[in-house]
């Protein structure tokens, strides 16, 4: 009796955090419901994911586990339950080694197979083609923390599901989706627990159809970075970061849609660029829509600048151009609305705000 009742609570503890992260029991590939794997604190969740067919479900208990984890299976589900995971004592090779630099590792690697990669230059190493990608993978539930490099990344993926964990203070990246396909990281919180600020809190430099939405970030240089064409990026809340979301140079037709964006961070004032809510620098027909910025302003900082949403010109070269910037409220910043760029097709117009450059783009 005392199996079996243990049987039911755990089902039952995994049906309720899978519908807290908005998944359907019935929407899971395989025999789930009686065919998990179950990790108990004190056992390897890397040979429990290295057991597990394709469309099985991984259930980690919870306890902190000193372990770093490569998923290359189809369909794999691992959910946490309580699960922290932090760095081990050695890390182990995969597709996400040196990612983010020399000596940088993934908490999670969610890789496919024969990725070929670019050299590091800056940021990060761009995926250059996916041999076969790995498909299906969702990632909840987890506690995440104090990676040299990366929290999660996914790398060569089509269709993964990041949603529902928490991620501190991973050095240069919370989350990175790159070479991928279809990713969807939601409402998932990344956070900086130190005075340090790391580099960027969500990363999206995929192929294609990238959504990112309703996560909360704080504490990052740049909270959310947009390097896909086309993203969805959709009922964020970024607060206290330099750049709270930064579309980058050419990228192409990306939505800002709905997102609060506030309180740039202090420590960004006495570096170049300032503190910035929303920025195109040489992007392309992006829409920025219905999105709350307020509170970035430089408090006095002698040469320190801030402002609410920004379309100017990128130093590469890159011009900004057909964005459209409308229906989005802005207050309490330094300068709500700055446009400085050769560009043409560029709209604003709807917006609630009180100041601009140049003057008129308010009202």
């Amino acid at each position: 009796m005392a199996t079996a009742m243990s049987h039911f609570l755990r089902r039952a503890s995994l049906a309720l955090l899978l519908l807290s992260a908005g998944i359907s029991c019935s929407a899971l590939p395989g025999d789930w419901h009686g065919d998990q794997i179950y990790v108990k604190a004190g056992e390897s969740i890397q040979a429990a994911i290295d057991s597990a067919r394709p469309g099985q479900l991984v259930f980690v208990e919870a306890g902190t586990y000193a372990e770093q984890l490569t998923i290359a299976t189809d369909g794999l589900r691992l959910v946490g339950g309580g699960a922290v995971l932090v760095p081990p004592s050695a890390f182990v090779q995969n597709t996400c080694s040196g990612l983010a630099g020399n000596d940088t590792a993934a908490g999670i690697c969610i890789t496919g197979k024969d990725i070929k990669l670019a050299d590091f230059v800056v940021e990060h190493r761009k995926v250059l083609s996916v041999g076969t990608p790995v498909k299906n993978v969702l990632v909840t539930g987890f506690v995440v923390k104090g990676f040299t490099g990366l929290d999660i990344t996914v790398v060569g993926a089509e269709d993964a599901v990041i949603t529902g964990n928490t991620l501190y203070d991973g050095t240069q990246y919370g989350c990175l989706t790159v070479g991928s396909k279809n990713t969807h990281v939601d409402a998932n919180n990344v956070a900086s627990t130190t005075s340090d600020l790391p580099f960027i809190g969500i990363c999206m430099d995929d192929m294609s159809d990238v959504r990112v939405t309703n996560n909360h970030v704080n504490g990052y240089g740049v909270g959310l970075c947009v390097q896909t064409n086309g993203a969805y990026v959709f009922g964020n809340d970024v607060i206290n970061t330099c750049y709270g979301i930064y579309v980058d140079p050419g990228v192409t037709g990306a939505q800002i849609l709905n997102n609060q964006v506030s309180t740039g961070n202090p420590a960004c004032l006495t570096i170049p660029g300032g503190d910035l809510g929303i920025t195109m620098s040489g992007a392309i027909n992006t829409e920025v829509k219905g999105n709350l910025v307020e509170g970035w302003t430089a408090s006095g900082t002698p040469n320190g600048s801030a402002a609410g949403i920004v379309i100017v010109d990128d130093a590469s070269g890159a011009i900004a151009s057909g964005n459209m910037v409308v229906n989005n409220v802005l207050r309490n910043n330094d300068e709500d609305i700055y446009v400085q760029t050769n560009g043409t097709g560029n709209v604003v117009a709807g917006n609630q705000c009180s100041t601009s450059t140049p003057s008129g783009l308010c009202g």
